[in-house]
C-alpha cells in the first residue's frame, strides 16, 4: 500500500498567498479609516492580529494529528500485514 502525496500547484500557492495578503490589507485599510479613538484601532488591530495567528496554530495542530494518526495506522496495518504472513506461512 504506497500511497503518494500529491503537492499543490504552484497557482494556488500563489492564490492562497494572494488571498491573505490582500485580505489582510483590507482589513488593516477598515481599521485605519474607522471614525474611532487611536487605541481603539490598536486594540481591533492586535485582535486581528491574535486571531490570525490562533488560526495558524489550529491549522497546524489539526493538520499534525491528522498525519500522526496516518503513521500509527501505517504502523498497525504494517504488523498486521506481517503476522498474517507468518499466519500463512505457517499454514
Amino acid at each position: 500500500m504506497n500511497q503518494t502525496v500529491q503537492p499543490h500547484s504552484s497557482s494556488w500557492v500563489t492564490f492562497t498567498y494572494a488571498s491573505f495578503a490582500a485580505a489582510a490589507f483590507l482589513v488593516g485599510v477598515g481599521v485605519f479609516f474607522l471614525p474611532i479613538d487611536l487605541w481603539m484601532k490598536g486594540y481591533l488591530t492586535m485582535g486581528i492580529v491574535m486571531l490570525v495567528q490562533t488560526c495558524v496554530t489550529l491549522t497546524k495542530t489539526v493538520r499534525d494529528n491528522y498525519e500522526s494518526g496516518k503513521f500509527v495506522n501505517r504502523i498497525e496495518d504494517a504488523k498486521a500485514e506481517r503476522l498474517l504472513m507468518e499466519v500463512s506461512k505457517a499454514a
